[in-house]
């Protein structure tokens, strides 16, 4: 399969599970239900909604969700630019797919805030689910939806040392959504493999580059001593002959 084709597959793939899951969230879950994953209180679907970026981070500003739906429509641009780039100078598969990565989840909370304001009626605080509804006549306008979040992890509860401030400490506790993995996968795979990717691609091409152009380099060589042979055994045959006269 081509390297563009993974890459399209892979996003879309990631969107595929990304809005299937916030869909059967938002209409299924009343805001701050919780539903525990296979039994594990460690890891529990939690249905929130938040208006900013990644892992509930907002912009205290009258027009910071617009400025942040604007951002990240220019940031997937740029990066599906910067993808074709990477394909086009034969950049390694798994660098090119990281990238792809942060692409996907981008677009998905990119649609959550493009349409899921026109698409979904609001969810109630205080009990109640969301509905589907027509086209505009949902809670928001276009690019002002919110985005829904459900993946949460509170992993253990820790004791700080009085010299730290004492009280509790939560690890980890941020709520999020595939679309927030997807982006944190690629840019941790970026950065723990890095060295890897380019050993294997760009670096491992020039050397066989470098490989090729010795083995041409040598095989001229070779040539010239075969021509030389057999100036020599002419004139060593010139010289019999005349001998023999």
């Amino acid at each position: 399969m081509k390297k563009g084709y993974q890459v399209a597959l892979l996003v879309f793939v990631v969107l595929l599970i990304d809005q299937i899951s916030k869909f059967y969230i938002k209409t299924h879950f009343e805001y701050n239900e919780e539903l525990l994953i296979l039994g594990q209180k460690w890891a529990r679907l939690h249905f929130v909604e938040n208006e900013g970026m990644a892992f509930g981070i907002t912009f205290e500003w009258t027009y910071g969700k617009l400025f942040l739906s604007l951002f990240r429509i220019l940031m997937v641009a740029g990066l599906i630019y910067y993808i074709r780039a990477l394909i086009a100078a034969k950049a390694p598969t798994g660098f090119v797919l990281s990238v792809g990565l942060i692409t996907a989840g981008a677009l998905g909370n990119i649609i959550d805030s493009a349409f899921f304001g026109m698409i979904f009626t609001e969810t109630p605080y205080h009990g109640g689910l969301a509905e589907l509804v027509p086209f505009g006549e949902g809670y928001g306008k276009f690019l002002h939806g919110k985005v829904v979040d459900m993946l949460y992890f509170p992993m253990h509860n820790f004791e700080l040392p009085s010299w730290l401030g004492g009280g509790n400490w939560l690890f980890f506790s941020p709520i999020f959504n595939v679309a927030d993995a997807s982006i944190t996968c690629g840019v941790l795979s970026i950065l723990l493999f890095q060295r890897r990717f380019f050993k294997d691609g760009f670096v491992e091409e020039k050397k066989e580059e470098d490989v090729d152009s010795e083995n041409e380099s040598g095989s001229v060589e070779t040539e010239m001593p075969s021509e030389q042979d057999n100036s020599e055994l002419n004139v060593d045959k010139s010289e019999s002959n005349q001998e023999t006269l």
